[in-house]
């Protein structure tokens, strides 16, 4: 649900960015109007659909082990009501500045990426009408995977740490993200600011390289069969 909603919000959302950005006279799309574009959708999907459903997700995770009737939160529906009602509406986007950070910076950098690989790899331009090949797809989109992950490793770190404190046990350990980042920075060093950067690296940049074979392949068929053809 997370993956379907987040995807479906990003692709449509960047879509209607760039047309906004896009000039009047050439139809083209500068490099900033590309960043803004990206981050605007990052944006989006992190306040309406990525905080949320990653608050539920790391609160389940943080479950892993406990024998089936220590279990605090039976499910995702549980977890979800049982946060609201212990922490009150406000606990679902508990990390929603980092995570907007993150994923608005993410996105930035990985549609500028895509576009910059697709152009520089197999001289598509947007709006051209053709057609990439699946496998050149999901070489564009692997790469442009790898972007993101090294710029915003820190915003990841602090997200997952805000949303793992439970209002209800107690002092929080971390007041925001200001003090987050000073936290980890002096307890466990700056390199603790990119913890579990390998394991993203082998996540995002193939589940990229899928989503943008699919992508490309419609985007590229509504443009040939309804843009290039219309009278």
């Amino acid at each position: 649900m997370h993956l379907t909603l987040k995807y479906t919000l990003r692709m449509g959302s960047n879509a209607v960015f760039l047309s906004a950005f896009k000039d009047s006279q050439t139809g083209k799309i500068s490099h900033h109007g590309r960043l803004l574009s990206g981050f605007g959708a990052g944006v989006l999907e992190a306040v309406t659909i990525v905080t949320p459903f990653e608050v539920v997700k790391i609160r389940l995770q943080q479950q892993k082990g406990l024998s089936t009737e220590l279990l605090k939160y039976k499910g995702p529906v549980h977890c979800a009501r049982m946060i609201i009602r212990e922490e009150g509406l406000r606990g679902l986007w508990t990390g929603a500045a980092p995570t907007v950070m993150r994923n608005g910076m993410n996105q930035a950098a990985m549609f500028t990426a895509k576009n910059s690989f697709d152009v520089f790899l197999w001289k598509k331009h947007e709006g051209d009408g053709k057609i990439l090949q699946p496998w050149q797809s999901m070489i564009s989109g692997f790469f442009a995977g790898t972007v993101g992950p090294f710029c915003t490793g820190p915003f990841d770190v602090v997200k997952t740490r805000l949303m793992a404190q439970n209002r209800q046990r107690g002092e929080l350990k971390y007041k925001g993200k200001i003090h987050a980042v000073r936290m980890i920075y002096s307890e466990e060093g700056l390199l603790a600011l990119w913890k579990g950067l390998l394991s993203q690296l082998m996540r995002i940049p193939p589940g990229q390289a899928i989503m943008w074979a699919v992508a490309d392949q419609v985007t590229g068929l509504y443009e040939r069969r309804y843009l290039h053809n219309a009278p």
